[in-house]
């Protein structure tokens, strides 16, 4: 039996096959390559395809049946914050778009274990500063958060009359990389959008200062790749078990992290003396977020072992050794 990793050629998605491939799974990848390559998947076999498309649940149907799939990751998705302030009615196409055709795939073959990229972004802002899964109000407050929390409602409502096994794992911030050839390949998150703006000269920056936290920047919850990728072989396990608790999972670390004092081990690690811009709030970021991790650390026995010193030192040693964007610290001067 194979695993198929939607969204596989992506940042997160690439990590995971390749912690399935170290633990002797089969893989298949399905991928529209907008962002991902398929050189970051090893010797997984590969499908091109949009799974948010007309007709691709019966695409994906016709590939779990030929290679013998009995477990689904479901990555493939839209993930930018402000991208989905700014397009909502397209985020609701392609993200929900894409899980309808993911189950609907499932319930025609016998691929009956399902775990879901979901995010913290489900929690909107809540009224606790370190979030448990079942925390109330769950009020997502841009459509992005939406499209995972509707996604959630979707697996659930689909495990009783389809015999669907799944569990959904709520991210926090990503970030870091384990080999440097799985490094994030769109500068659409924070440490690689700092890389980014050293890169040309410009200032790092930072999106609002006046937020009400310690320092004023949004505070979040790092959570290093390489520790996200560990999570979904131990959610694949958990799924084997005939009793299980929960269907929701914090993926974090239970610290608080924030902007300025990621931008500050930028600083430390990359030795580059830069001064950072403070440019105003983006919509929809929450002031603060972070994960509760205990219900994941009891009923899966999985435990972050990396920190924010860690996933900055990794996401830069992966950068560094990509010709494309290698910047010359020995030369760099800020220019702004």
């Amino acid at each position: 039996m194979s695993v198929l990793v939607t969204g596989g050629c992506g940042y997160i998605g690439a990590h995971v096959v390749h912690a399935l491939q170290e633990a002797g799974k089969e893989v298949v990848v399905v991928d529209d390559l907008s962002y991902g390559k398929p050189s970051r998947i090893g010797d997984a076999r590969l499908y091109g395809a949009d799974v948010a498309a007309p007709g691709a649940d019966q695409r994906l149907a016709e590939i779990i049946k030929e290679n013998r799939v009995d477990s689904v990751i479901h990555f493939a998705a839209r993930k930018q914050v402000g991208e989905s302030v700014e397009k909502p009615i397209w985020y609701y196409r392609q993200n929900l778009n894409g899980m309808i055709n993911v189950l609907s795939a499932m319930a025609k073959t016998d691929a009956k274990k399902l775990v879901f990229s979901s995010s913290a972004a489900t929690y909107g802002e809540p009224p606790v500063d370190v979030v448990p899964e079942d925390v109330q109000p769950m009020v997502p407050i841009n459509p992005y958060g939406q499209t995972k929390l509707v996604g959630e409602w979707m697996a659930r409502a689909c495990e009783q009359p389809y015999g669907i096994r799944f569990c959904a794992l709520r991210y926090f911030n990503v970030a870091g990389c384990g080999p440097v050839s799985l490094e994030d390949p769109a500068v659409l998150n924070l440490i690689p959008m700092l890389f980014d703006r050293l890169r040309q000269g410009k200032a790092p920056a930072i999106f609002g200062d006046d937020y009400p936290t310690p320092d004023g920047t949004c505070v979040r919850d790092y959570i290093h790749v390489s520790d996200l990728a560990d999570a979904h072989i131990a959610a694949l396990d958990y799924l084997d078990r005939d009793q299980r608790r929960y269907d929701a999972f914090n993926v974090g670390t239970g610290q608080g992290t924030s902007v300025r004092q990621i931008v500050d081990e930028v600083r430390k690690v990359t030795g580059l003396p830069f001064t950072e811009a403070i440019k105003p709030r983006r919509a929809g970021d929450p002031p603060h977020l972070i994960g509760d991790p205990t219900r994941i650390n009891t009923e899966m026995g999985w435990h972050a072992k990396y920190g924010v010193e860690e996933i900055v030192e990794s996401a830069w040693k992966a950068w560094q050794a990509n010709p494309a964007h290698h910047i010359d610290t020995d030369g760099w001067r800020q220019q702004d």
